[in-house]
């Protein structure tokens, strides 16, 4: 099974467009045979893996942790680093294509991996930067997953 990356923030509220944009998302992903990696806890990796799940889908998440505590809990496969932030190249490495979703610091760190390492990488809401491709529905994904 193929895995797309979601990055985005942590801390974006479950009522916001950001929110609902990555649990449609995670649905989309699901219903096509593709699973999710992101980095396993709240905000927009809660949201993606909680729509994968309740359309049976695979969900991964890469843990900043030793314990994998604070993943939230539609993930299937806790990939437990003691990384912290320094897991964001395993997030993004994992992953066919990148989609990030809103986010901060941590995730135009995770955009800047991913160019670096050559990956298609999809936005919504996000760092504008030239690289990155703007989307405005989750369907729009399918299209760069061909």
């Amino acid at each position: 099974m193929e895995l797309v990356s979601v990055i985005g923030g942590s801390d974006v509220h479950r009522s916001s467009k950001e929110y609902r944009f990555a649990y449609e998302l995670g649905k989309v992903l699901a219903k096509n045979g593709y699973g999710v990696v992101c980095g396993g806890r709240t905000g927009i990796m809660e949201a993606v893996c909680k729509g994968a799940k309740e359309e049976g889908g695979l969900t991964v998440g890469i843990m900043p942790t030793i314990t994998g505590e604070e993943a939230n809990p539609y993930v299937d496969i806790r990939v437990n680093t003691g990384l912290g932030h320094m897991r964001n190249p395993i997030v993004v490495a994992t992953g066919k294509i990148v989609v990030a979703v809103a986010g901060n610091y941590g995730t135009l760190s995770e955009i800047s991996y991913a160019l670096i390492y050559g990956k298609t990488v999809l936005g919504y809401r996000t760092h504008k930067i030239d690289s990155v491709i703007e989307i405005n529905r989750p369907e729009d994904v399918l299209e760069y997953l061909k």
